[in-house]
Parts: C-alpha cells; structure tokens; sequence
C-alpha cells in the first residue's frame, strides 16, 4: 500500500477535477473572466476542486456562521455561502474595492449575495470588530502569507468548540521545504506555529497548493 500520494500530472488533475461534481455556469465564467482580466493574479484564485470541496465541507459541517480572509475575485466565498445552512452568514474581509468589485457581481447572479457581508480594510484591523464570543462555525484564511499568524490569533478565540479553520496555500509549491523568499518563510514557520497550538487539532491535506484543516477544540 503506498503510503505517499500519487504524483498529480496534468492528466490525472484533470481526471481529478472530471469525476467531482462539475461546477456549473456562473463558477465558470467566473474563473474565465478572473484569469482573462487579471491573469497576473490569476493564481490567487482557488482550484476547481477546492472551491467543490469548500462547498461540501461547509455543507458537511452545517456552518450557520463563516468568515473569510481573503476574497479577491469571490469564487472561494461564493463556494462557502452555497454551502451555509439556512439563514447562514459569511463575513468577508479584503482590501481591494476592484478585485471583490468582480465578486459581487457573482454573488448576485448566483443568488447568495444575501447571504455575505464583504468588509474592506487591512483585516488585522477589521476583524478585531468581530464579536469576541466562540461563535463562528468555521473560517477560511486566504490573504496575505505573513499576515496569516494575526489572522490565526484573531480567529481562533472566535471558534466555536468543533469549529473548523481552513488554511489556503500551505504548500507553498512544496518549497516549504526550502523557502526561497518571505512569504515562503512565513508559510513554513506559521505551518509550524499551528502544529504546536494546543487549542487545535491539525491535517494537513494535498490539495491545490496545499489546505491545512484545524479543528478546534
């Protein structure tokens, strides 16, 4: 029994992505126009799969209340708030008028723009507005890589018991092995930081570029 996962070419990512349920229309258009637009950033769109996954998760857990940091164009938040249960909320934190500009538009025609709050501003600032109870279902950290140890200690104490924090990225390529520039180094070191959290439980799985799940206690 192999005890690593397979090498993923391009043929077997594509296989991959062919027998997970398929996104539909509006989950297309909006990952065409984000890499025809802005095909700089493009990659800081999430995969396919991981927006599918995203939505089976929230689905899984029954979340009523979600915060997101990190939002650019909206297909991660678009996936968490299809996947909220019923009168659900998903809060989400960004800086860019422009890139969550693309996001609403989304929201709208899939319907759920009812359903999420977008604020904008730096989020180690605005998410010190959020209650300071353990309320949140769960919460999905895909900013900026050296702010993902603030974005942890805001959030955590806002978890409730059995929660749920999905972190984005924590691959790195695989050169947390050997990183090769600031962000690199802070995923390694925060990867770590997590590890020895006591106030969590932590899986680290393959997909995309790497999701770490923590399930807080």
């Amino acid at each position: 029994m192999s005890t690593k996962p397979l090498p993923l070419t391009p043929e077997l990512h594509a296989y991959l992505v062919a027998h997970g349920s398929a996104p539909d229309e509006i989950v297309r258009e909006l990952a065409e126009e984000t890499r025809a637009a802005l095909p700089a950033q493009a990659d800081m769109q999430v995969a396919p799969e991981q927006a599918a996954f995203l939505t089976f998760l929230t689905r899984l857990l029954g979340v009523r209340q979600a915060v997101e940091v990190g939002t650019f164009t909206g297909l991660s938040s678009l996936a968490i708030a299809r996947g909220l249960a019923e009168g659900g909320r998903l809060t989400c934190f960004d800086i860019s008028e422009e890139y969550t500009g693309v996001a609403r538009r989304y929201w709208a025609r899939a319907g759920v723009e009812d359903r999420i709050e977008l604020r904008i501003g730096p989020a180690k600032d605005t998410l010190r507005e959020l209650p300071q109870e353990r309320y949140l279902d769960f919460a999905f950290i895909d900013a900026d890589k050296v702010g993902y140890p603030v974005y942890w200690d805001e959030l955590v104490p806002r978890m409730r018991p059995g929660s749920v924090i999905a972190v984005d990225n924590t691959l790195r390529a695989g050169r947390v092995l050997a990183p090769q520039n600031a962000d690199d180094r802070a995923i390694a070191a925060f990867n770590d930081e997590i590890l020895a959290d006591v106030r969590v439980e932590v899986v680290m799985l393959p997909i995309a570029d790497g999701v770490t799940l923590a399930r807080v206690l």
